[in-house]
């Protein structure tokens, strides 16, 4: 089921940023990277600045003979010696804050589990069967290049596309049948490993209507190019009536 007017969220050629975030997760992500970047420029400019001041003093044509109070002084290595460890530490509390939030779990609304297998997606919406049979699942291939219609991307299409509802708290188990994968969708700031054997577990909110896409991130096999991933998040009236469908 599609609706009008989706804002696609696809990388695009030449993209040197983020793509636009769609969850709280990854607005978090992003700020922390600009906050991250102001710190890496603030040293990359002093540090330079510092190379370009001792190159034009103390070069061999001018023959100056550096004082002692530039080259031996305790206050002056109390400070360069202070001042990296502040900056790492605002730079490491924020990063230990966002690596928690990741893992955190807290009272999901809906559940999707995430089977890997070489090379496609099994997604099983879990919190729904009919008359106890098996819950509602499906494969999710990739769609043939020969297959597209116009205005698809090629190598992001698949058949059965991932319907989730907006501003709900979502959780996604994830594992493998054969060897690992890695489950990932930039825009939401999701990317957690398939391993087999193993149930690894995420959660998040979508935060708007759109169509979403990722790819397996992990080198799987020779097929690993092939296994793309296709969101698109509704509204929750939408969603239940998507999900009516299936047991109709």
């Amino acid at each position: 089921m599609l609706i009008d007017n989706l804002k696609l969220d696809i990388a695009e050629p030449w993209q040197k940023r983020f793509q636009d975030a769609a969850s709280d997760l990854m607005f978090k992500i992003r700020v922390l990277h600009d906050q991250v970047m102001f710190y890496i420029i603030l040293i990359l400019g002093i540090v330079g600045w510092l190379i370009l001041k001792i190159i034009l003093t103390f070069n061999s044509n001018k023959k100056i003979i550096s004082h002692k109070f530039s080259n031996h002084n305790t206050i002056i290595e109390t400070i360069w010696t202070i001042i990296p460890i502040v900056i790492l530490l605002l730079i490491a509390f924020p990063s230990f804050k966002l690596l928690y939030l990741t893992d955190e779990v807290l009272n999901p609304q809906f559940t999707l589990k995430i089977i890997a297998r070489q090379w496609y997606w099994s997604y099983q919406y879990s919190d729904y069967s009919l008359n106890n049979s098996e819950s509602l699942s499906f494969d999710s291939y990739m769609v043939n290049s020969d297959d597209l219609d116009k205005g698809d991307f090629r190598l992001l299409e698949v058949d059965n596309k991932i319907i989730l509802p907006v501003g709900s708290r979502i959780r996604i188990i994830v594992s493998s049948g054969d060897v690992i994968h890695c489950w990932t969708i930039p825009s939401l700031g999701v990317k957690i490993d398939a391993v087999p054997g193993r149930l690894n577990q995420a959660s998040f909110i979508i935060n708007r209507t759109g169509l979403f896409f990722g790819a397996c991130s992990e080198i799987c096999g020779a097929q690993h190019g092939y296994m793309p991933i296709s969101m698109q998040s509704v509204n929750l009236e939408n969603y239940i009536s998507w999900i009516n469908s299936h047991f109709e």
